[in-house]
């Protein structure tokens, strides 16, 4: 029970309920919008339902408000009905979830980056022996540098 309830609770299952609750509403609005919007346009040239349109293969045909009553038929409208409501719900996700995510991730992967691409640490090492080779001519001697033990710089001799 431990391990389903860590399960449940995990990031992934929740943000996919999550997906699949706004993919049921936006569903309904990509209908609403075909039935309102291109069925009207395409009614304009025949039927005003997609689902209408049957190309029969077998006779005799007969369709009663857009459903095959008889004969056989290629349901050639429901399936372009169906395709135009997929290419318009891809379309919709990729230019206001996909696109913008892309790119927002591009932007924090270039920040990371000039963030990282400070000094190496041979780099850093290189510097502090050329300061202490600096130090070193400039005083005839060794460098002071303090002691971790706590003395003082090494060129100090203790009596």
């Amino acid at each position: 029970m431990k391990g389903f309830k860590a399960f449940l609770l995990r990031g992934n299952v929740v943000e996919l309920a999550v997906a699949v609750v706004v993919g049921a509403a936006f569903s309904k609005i990509v209908d609403a919008f075909v039935k309102g919007l291109i069925n009207p346009v395409i009614g304009a040239i025949g039927t005003k339902n997609l689902d209408g349109y049957i190309l029969c293969i077998e006779p005799p045909c007969t369709v009663v408000n857009g459903e095959l009553k008889q004969g056989v038929g290629l349901l050639w409208g429901a399936v372009a009905g169906a395709a135009l409501t997929f290419l318009i719900t891809a379309a919709v996700v990729y230019f206001l979830l996909i696109l913008p995510m892309n790119k927002l991730n591009d932007r924090r992967k270039a920040g990371k980056e000039d963030a990282v691409t400070g000094p190496t640490e041979l780099e850093l090492l290189t510097e502090i022996r050329d300061l202490l080779a600096r130090q070193q001519q400039g005083h005839g001697g060794a460098p002071s540098v303090p002691s971790p033990y706590g003395h003082g710089g090494t060129n100090r001799t203790h009596r």
